[in-house]
């Protein structure tokens, strides 16, 4: 079925281009400057919303686009360090648009720079989740969020814990840039999901293939860029407010945002945010899950100041919930533990409840961010950016101690404390002749740990520094970019071995790099090309795990002698849009040498707290390779059928066999019809998707405790619509239906797959509503 599928979408993409219309004479050319020193903008991106279609300004600010159809568009100039700026457009011959770019607002700048500075339309694709798509998101968190995108999914915990999963990578190889900083906490852990907000976002992007050169080490499988909305400086008071609610969980959200300049500060900008969400137990169609319940309560605030050349912002934000852990994966014998995964059923069953019990996570996130910049008026410009991360993790089993003074007390069984400070200079120089434009940058990170209660990881501080260059040339439809990067790490452990205190230290380093290129052939046509390198350092948790990790319901055993991964991944693209049809075709072939991975043991553990799974860290070498396709094609006027495809191999070169816990193949397709304008409804529509996620096949025979589930289908129904109440204000309701037809599955990535289904049906109401400029 793929490969029909395939053959399909590329027969569509010749009769296309076959049948082109020669009445599409129209164009739109201009000049890019910037704003307060009126000099030219060079290698600014002009696109046309809604269709990824583009151009790069010359080192002279211009650019050009030819061979457009009679109609409406709207123009997006965009380029690092500026503010983005949007224009619609009635084209019925050629016409001529210049652009005045304002200096860009510090945290999307940070969050633009990091992006384009390491995977830059000339080297790795950039995969964005903005705008109305976005919007049909809200409410879940961050991994859930972009399992939509085509070679993404989510590792699973429950129902209730996920994290985001590239190309078959997760966890410590896939960094999450966070309003401009790297997001650290106890990443190491399969169900210590991302501690991040998503409704601070405006947009998050995802950099696919590695992206050591700008991020440093640990970045071997992509890049998450969370992108905050930039702040209103000297506008006034605006806002919106966020409710939805999901009917399986009987769960609720809320949030809200206020923002606006302040009256005679000229140049001042701030921003206040918050959200409350909480959910009982999850259903699946034959039973509840016991002890599933959430409880979160998140908040943030910015504030910036900008006056010509210079720049500062200041953010803080805080996010704290409650996770219960699903008291059925909490079992008493082996015996128990076999029936279970043999019956398919869990032991333990109940109704619906709000109550979060034992076992159970309770996990605060803080971060503080200091950034300052100065924009010379040659072009060159220098950034300082200074962060602190303060993770505190409580997780709780499901019994209490025995001794009643002791469990009265309630303490939990694990306590991580995490704290990291994060220090990044960089340099962007004026453009080369125009055609070159670069910069230099110098990264530290310097992070301790203070473990409390059973032991599972030691007590550790570790240190980084890391230096990069990078360049990139842009003339005549070719883009050029190479980088390099050297890091060093440090790390030192401290544990108890028989009642004596012992230190370890290790040190880490290596060199990164990054060759790409893109080929614009036309405003319609584009080829991508990215050959990069990346390396992580084994974790504390690899290094020296011993004991029940309840929050995945898992005996882990580590090993001190694990040598740290070292990637070479190739990434290739070619993608063609126009008004009415859009592909993007892409492969990736990623070998990681050394690479470390959880091994199922032959046979369950029994300890003093039950029967669980044994996992070992043991090290190999892995190639993954695979493609991503997806295609959006007009059927008729409002009418549109999107449709994205992943697949991936994974294969162990020493043991000649694949591995474990690699995402199966998926094809989604999605067919929407927007309605048209009616009063003051606008942006209505009505949509439903199917997602088929194949049976994963290629599994070593005897290499887990349970084989991976069968395929599935699952339906969707989502619906949205507009309602413009006055000039400053507007009203968005959007309605879903998630697993329509209630079907039990179970998914591969579920840690959980062992003990019970996927969630059943679930129903959605989105509200939305903003006020002001």
């Amino acid at each position: 079925m793929n490969r029909i599928l395939f053959s399909f979408l590329i027969s569509l993409i010749v009769l296309k281009a076959a049948a082109q219309k020669n009445d599409c004479g129209c164009f739109v050319k201009g000049v890019v400057r910037d704003r307060h020193t009126g000099q030219p903008v060079v290698g600014a991106t002009i696109l046309i919303a809604g269709q990824n279609t583009g151009v790069f300004t010359d080192e002279k600010g211009r650019y050009e686009m030819r061979n457009l159809c009679p109609g409406s568009y709207t123009l997006e100039c965009r380029i690092v360090g500026y503010h983005s700026f949007q224009q619609k457009l009635d084209l019925t011959a050629g016409h001529e648009e210049n652009f005045n770019l304002q200096e860009q607002e510090v945290h999307l700048k940070d969050v633009e720079i990091t992006a384009h500075r390491t995977e830059t339309p000339s080297s790795q694709p950039l995969t964005t989740l903005t705008g109305i798509d976005l919007e049909k998101t809200r409410g879940q968190n961050l991994g859930e969020s972009l399992k939509g995108l085509a070679g993404v999914t989510t590792l699973q915990t429950g129902s209730s814990i996920s994290k985001p999963v590239i190309h078959g990578l997760h966890s410590n190889r896939i960094l999450i840039m966070n309003n401009g900083v790297r997001q650290e906490g106890q990443q190491w852990g399969s169900e210590h999901a991302p501690e991040i907000d998503p409704f601070i976002a405006t947009r998050i992007s995802v950099v696919k293939g590695a992206a050591g050169v700008r991020y440093g080490s640990d970045a071997i499988g992509g890049v998450i860029l969370v992108e905050p909305e930039e702040l209103p400086f000297d506008k006034p008071i605006s806002g919106e407010t966020n409710a939805v609610g999901f009917s399986n969980g009987s769960q609720g959200v809320l949030s809200g945002t206020v923002q606006g300049g302040i009256s005679g500060f000229e140049g001042f900008g701030w921003r206040a945010q918050g959200t409350i969400k909480r959910g009982g137990n999850i259903r699946t169609p034959n039973y509840f899950l016991d002890n599933t319940g959430i409880s979160e309560k998140n908040f943030s605030l910015a504030a910036g100041y900008r006056h010509k050349g210079f720049g500062i912002d200041v953010f803080y934000s805080r996010f704290a919930t409650k996770i219960g852990i699903f008291s059925g994966s909490h079992i008493g014998s082996i015996t128990d533990l076999l029936n279970v995964i043999k019956n398919g059923e869990p032991l333990i069953k109940s109704g619906f409840s709000y109550e979060i019990a034992r076992p159970n996570q309770n996990v605060t996130h803080d971060l503080l961010k200091a950034e300052t910049h100065y924009h010379f008026q040659n072009g060159n410009r220098l950034q300082w950016t200074i962060a602190r991360q303060i993770n505190d993790r409580n997780e709780y089993d499901l019994h209490r101690p025995r001794n009643d003074s002791l469990a009265a007390l309630n303490h939990p069984e694990l306590t991580f404390k995490l704290t990291t400070l994060t220090n990044d200079v960089v340099w962007d120089h004026k453009p080369i002749a125009g055609k070159i434009a670069g910069q230099i940058g110098v990264s530290t990170f310097y992070q301790y740990n203070l473990m409390d209660g059973r032991p599972l990881i030691p007590n550790f501080n570790q240190f980084n520094i890391g230096v990069f260059w990078m360049e990139r040339y842009v003339k005549n439809g070719w883009e050029l970019e190479a980088g390099v990067r050297y890091d060093y790490r440090t790390l030192k452990t401290y544990r108890i071995v028989n009642r004596e205190k012992v230190a370890d230290s290790f040190n880490f380093s290596n060199f990164s790099g990054t060759l790409g290129a893109t080929r614009n052939f036309s405003e319609r046509f584009s080829a991508k090309l990215n050959v990069g390198t990346a390396w992580r350092a084994p974790n504390v948790s690899e290094l020296f795990s011993d004991g029940v990790h309840h929050g995945a319901a898992a005996y882990e055993k580590g090993d001190a002698t694990l040598q740290a991964e070292k990637a070479v991944n190739s990434i290739a693209s070619l993608k063609y849009a126009d008004a009415r049809w859009s592909v993007e075709l892409g492969g990736y072939y990623n070998y990681i040498s050394d690479f470390i991975y959880l091994k199922p043991q032959s046979e369950p553990i029994l300890t003093i707290r039950g029967a669980f799974p044994y996992f070992k860290y043991t090290q190999t070498d892995a190639t993954f390779k695979g493609i991503d396709l997806s295609a959006t094609w007009e059927l008729a006027k409002h009418t549109t059928i999107a449709s994205k495809l992943s697949y991936l191999r994974v294969y162990d070169q020493q043991n000649e066999s694949s591995l474990v816990m690699i995402p199966p193949n998926r094809l989604d397709n999605q067919l929407k019809y927007e309605l048209p304008e009616i009063g003051k409804w606008n942006h209505a529509f009505v949509s439903i998707g199917n997602l088929f996620v194949a049976r994963q096949t290629r599994v070593p025979l005897a290499s887990d405790f349970l084989e991976p589930p069968k395929s599935y289908s699952l339906w969707n129904l989502q619906a949205g619509a507009t309602l413009k109440i006055s000039e400053k204000q507007q009203f968005e309701i959007g309605i879903g239906v998630q697993n329509l037809f209630n079907i039990a599955y179970r998914d591969y990535l579920n840690r959980f797959r062992y003990y019970a289904d996927e969630m059943g049906r679930n129903a959605s109401l989105r509200l939305k509503w903003k006020f002001g400029a």
